[in-house]
């Protein structure tokens, strides 16, 4: 692929992986590469590769012979994920809470306040991956992060679909999670914070597996 095809498979995954993340594409949707390839006036090749990086970020199924579907909800997958992100989710957060400085606190006091804030479901995702992301930014560990992203990105459809159906009434246990979490890493308080995170994903993962109208 040359540079040109390159630039245009980059900036193809980034559009789908956005409509996807937003909800605009619903899990079982077509993908048609034709009419995505008309859409960035480019041609198949770009929308090819461009299919294939978000198959391998766990967003996209490809059947060979018939076509690009988004990824549908699938409870083995979703209970896997979460069990793996209990794992390394965990350890992130323990490396960065000692590095944190009193700005990066101060910002993510502001953000678990927004999220309680916030009706929005749309509002709520992101800030409430902010959060999270955010609390592990000084681990610097990069690797450990692209595979925490990449599993934010594959359980987003999983987040937006329990999120939808708890309703605003039914956030009061993330909330009342969060506000642990920042007490926990406001006093620096490593293994705190590590096992609060730890049960924070864990009862997500329980009350997930449960739902029998997401999957």
């Amino acid at each position: 692929m040359d540079g040109g095809d390159s630039l245009s498979s980059g900036r193809v995954a980034e559009a789908l992986r956005r409509a996807i993340l937003t909800g605009d594409l619903a899990p079982g949707s077509r993908i048609r590469q034709e009419e995505v390839a008309t859409r960035f006036a480019t041609s198949r090749i770009p929308v090819r590769e461009a299919l294939r990086q978000l198959e391998a970020e766990g967003l996209v199924t490809l059947v060979p012979h018939s076509g690009a579907w988004v990824a549908r909800l699938d409870r083995a997958e979703c209970v896997e994920i979460y069990r793996i992100r209990e794992r390394l989710e965990p350890m992130a957060l323990g490396e960065s809470v000692g590095a944190l400085t009193q700005e990066d606190i101060a910002e993510l006091a502001g953000l678990a306040e927004a999220i309680e804030q916030t009706p929005e479901v749309d509002d709520f995702l992101r800030l409430d991956r902010e959060f999270h992301l955010r609390s592990y930014r000084r681990a610097n560990m990069p690797r450990l992060m692209a595979m925490i992203e990449r599993f934010w990105n594959t359980m987003q459809q999983y987040r937006r679909a329990y999120t939808v159906l708890i309703g605003t009434e039914g956030r009061w246990a993330v909330h009342h999670e969060h506000r642990l979490l920042m007490e926990a890493i406001q006093r620096r308080d490593r293994h705190g914070a590590e096992e609060l995170l730890r049960l924070h994903i864990r009862r997500t993962r329980r009350e997930l597996a449960t739902r029998t109208d997401i999957f």
